[in-house]
């Protein structure tokens, strides 16, 4: 259990502080505006895209919040890397700039397996069936 916790919050503090922290900081300056609008997106998506970040960073980070809001969290992480690689393999072709999303895809998802783990142990899953798992997620 306590490899799962540092895994988990060593990943999602990572992910919390390149996805939430990094873009809310510098979503303003000419860098920024000038990725976003290399990509061929309009202005308005950036920022857009940096509110939804933070909003899934601290879902992401905030233990208090539903597990329904955090599985759309990662949700929106996943698509977000997903097609920002996508982005920089059509704009730029294929180098480190398109596996560098991917990188952090690897990362999100070591923490939403070791947040399951998590959440296994806290409701004491111990060689139960997946059907009593889920009664039991549903009554917590």
């Amino acid at each position: 259990m306590k490899k799962t916790n540092i895994l988990f919050w060593a990943t999602t503090t990572i992910i919390f502080l390149m996805e939430g922290v990094i873009p809310a900081l510098t979503s303003q300056t000419q860098l920024a505006k000038e990725g976003i609008s290399h990509l061929g997106y309009p202005a308005y998506f950036g920022n857009m895209l940096v509110v939804f970040k933070v909003a899934g960073a601290l879902a992401l980070m905030i233990p208090q919040v539903p597990r329904r809001i955090k599985e759309w969290a990662y949700a929106g992480f996943a698509f977000d890397f997903i097609a920002a690689a996508v982005s920089l393999t059509a704009v730029d072709g294929v180098g480190f700039l398109t596996f560098f999303p991917l990188i952090f895809l690897v990362l999100l998802i070591l923490s939403y397996i070791s947040y399951h783990k998590k959440i296994k142990a806290a409701v004491g899953l111990k060689g139960k069936q997946k059907t009593d798992f889920n009664k039991e997620l549903a009554a917590a």
